[in-house]
Protein backbone atom coordinates (compact mmCIF):
# COMPACT_ATOMS: atom_id res chain seq x y z
CA UNK A 1 0.00 0.00 0.00
CA UNK A 2 1.18 3.63 -1.05
CA UNK A 3 1.36 6.35 0.71
CA UNK A 4 -1.10 8.50 -0.20
CA UNK A 5 -3.38 5.61 0.01
CA UNK A 6 -2.45 5.11 3.43
CA UNK A 7 -3.37 9.01 4.50
CA UNK A 8 -6.25 8.55 2.31
CA UNK A 9 -7.63 5.76 4.42
CA UNK A 10 -6.37 7.39 7.79
CA UNK A 11 -8.30 10.59 7.13
CA UNK A 12 -11.76 9.97 9.10
CA UNK A 13 -15.19 11.10 7.48
CA UNK A 14 -16.60 14.30 8.95
CA UNK A 15 -19.34 14.25 11.43
CA UNK A 16 -20.93 16.90 9.96
CA UNK A 17 -24.65 16.69 8.26
CA UNK A 18 -23.43 15.79 4.74
CA UNK A 19 -22.20 12.55 6.38
CA UNK A 20 -25.92 10.92 6.89
CA UNK A 21 -26.37 10.81 3.01
CA UNK A 22 -24.55 8.73 0.74
CA UNK A 23 -22.25 10.62 -1.58
CA UNK A 24 -24.26 9.85 -4.77
CA UNK A 25 -27.19 11.97 -3.69
CA UNK A 26 -24.82 15.27 -2.31
CA UNK A 27 -24.99 16.80 -5.75
CA UNK A 28 -28.33 16.95 -5.40
CA UNK A 29 -28.88 17.91 -1.81
CA UNK A 30 -26.27 21.16 -2.80
CA UNK A 31 -28.98 21.80 -5.72
CA UNK A 32 -31.75 21.78 -3.58
CA UNK A 33 -29.98 23.98 -0.17
CA UNK A 34 -28.94 26.45 -3.00
CA UNK A 35 -32.65 26.70 -4.22
CA UNK A 36 -34.65 26.79 -1.10
CA UNK A 37 -31.82 29.09 0.60
CA UNK A 38 -31.67 31.49 -2.30
CA UNK A 39 -32.87 34.60 -0.91
CA UNK A 40 -35.98 34.94 -3.55
CA UNK A 41 -37.04 31.96 -3.62
CA UNK A 42 -37.67 32.24 0.58
CA UNK A 43 -39.12 35.15 0.32
CA UNK A 44 -41.44 33.75 -2.85
CA UNK A 45 -42.40 30.87 -0.45
CA UNK A 46 -43.20 32.95 2.75
CA UNK A 47 -45.04 35.72 0.05
CA UNK A 48 -47.34 32.56 -0.72
CA UNK A 49 -47.92 31.21 2.75
CA UNK A 50 -51.76 32.70 2.45
CA UNK A 51 -52.70 31.11 -0.51
CA UNK A 52 -52.42 30.98 -4.73
CA UNK A 53 -51.01 35.08 -6.00
CA UNK A 54 -50.71 36.18 -9.44
CA UNK A 55 -47.58 37.71 -10.56
CA UNK A 56 -47.98 40.90 -10.57
CA UNK A 57 -49.21 40.60 -6.64
CA UNK A 58 -46.10 38.55 -6.48
CA UNK A 59 -43.96 40.91 -7.95
CA UNK A 60 -45.31 43.99 -4.99
CA UNK A 61 -45.03 42.13 -2.10
CA UNK A 62 -41.52 41.06 -3.06
CA UNK A 63 -39.91 44.30 -2.34
CA UNK A 64 -36.67 44.68 -4.95
CA UNK A 65 -37.03 41.70 -7.14
CA UNK A 66 -36.69 42.54 -10.54
CA UNK A 67 -39.14 40.53 -13.39
CA UNK A 68 -36.35 38.52 -14.49
CA UNK A 69 -35.68 37.27 -11.21
CA UNK A 70 -38.87 36.85 -10.38
CA UNK A 71 -39.69 34.81 -13.94
CA UNK A 72 -36.47 33.01 -13.16
CA UNK A 73 -37.39 32.00 -9.49
CA UNK A 74 -41.08 30.80 -10.31
CA UNK A 75 -39.71 29.12 -13.23
CA UNK A 76 -37.12 27.06 -10.69
CA UNK A 77 -39.67 26.71 -7.73
CA UNK A 78 -42.01 25.11 -10.77
CA UNK A 79 -39.39 22.56 -11.81
CA UNK A 80 -38.28 21.40 -8.49
CA UNK A 81 -42.21 20.85 -7.43
CA UNK A 82 -42.68 23.53 -4.72
CA UNK A 83 -44.90 25.69 -6.48
CA UNK A 84 -47.99 25.07 -9.37
CA UNK A 85 -49.14 27.79 -12.02
CA UNK A 86 -52.36 27.59 -12.88
CA UNK A 87 -53.43 29.55 -16.07
CA UNK A 88 -57.27 30.37 -16.24
CA UNK A 89 -58.86 30.74 -20.08
CA UNK A 90 -60.43 34.22 -19.18
CA UNK A 91 -60.00 37.63 -20.31
CA UNK A 92 -57.95 39.17 -19.84
CA UNK A 93 -56.25 35.80 -18.77
CA UNK A 94 -55.21 35.16 -15.46
CA UNK A 95 -52.00 33.21 -14.18
CA UNK A 96 -51.77 32.44 -10.41
CA UNK A 97 -49.13 30.84 -8.38
CA UNK A 98 -49.39 28.74 -5.66
CA UNK A 99 -47.49 26.17 -3.01
CA UNK A 100 -47.76 22.55 -3.89
CA UNK A 101 -47.91 20.29 -0.96
CA UNK A 102 -44.25 20.03 -1.20
CA UNK A 103 -43.40 23.69 -0.71
CA UNK A 104 -45.52 24.06 2.19
CA UNK A 105 -43.76 21.82 4.01
CA UNK A 106 -40.55 24.36 3.59
CA UNK A 107 -43.25 27.12 5.02
CA UNK A 108 -42.24 27.02 8.58
CA UNK A 109 -38.20 26.82 8.32
CA UNK A 110 -38.78 29.44 5.56
CA UNK A 111 -40.77 31.83 7.67
CA UNK A 112 -38.74 31.22 10.64
CA UNK A 113 -35.35 32.24 9.08
CA UNK A 114 -36.86 35.24 7.73
CA UNK A 115 -38.07 36.21 11.12
CA UNK A 116 -34.59 34.94 12.36
CA UNK A 117 -33.35 38.02 9.64
CA UNK A 118 -35.74 40.65 11.01
CA UNK A 119 -35.08 39.97 14.69
CA UNK A 120 -31.14 40.13 14.62
CA UNK A 121 -30.70 42.25 11.45
CA UNK A 122 -29.46 45.29 13.41
CA UNK A 123 -27.24 43.28 15.30
CA UNK A 124 -25.24 41.73 12.28
CA UNK A 125 -25.37 45.24 10.47
CA UNK A 126 -23.48 46.57 13.73
CA UNK A 127 -21.23 43.61 13.96
CA UNK A 128 -20.30 44.24 9.91
CA UNK A 129 -19.45 47.72 10.66
CA UNK A 130 -17.31 46.65 14.12
CA UNK A 131 -15.41 43.79 11.78
CA UNK A 132 -15.15 46.23 8.90
CA UNK A 133 -13.72 49.24 10.82
CA UNK A 134 -10.87 46.52 12.31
Amino acid sequence: MDTATRRREAVAVPAGPCSRWPAESLPIIRDVLERVGDKWSMLVIGTLRDGPLRYTDLQHAVPGISQRMLTLTLRQLRRDGLLTRTAYAEVPPRVEYALTPLGTTLLDLTLSLIDWAGAHHQEIRDNRADFDAQ
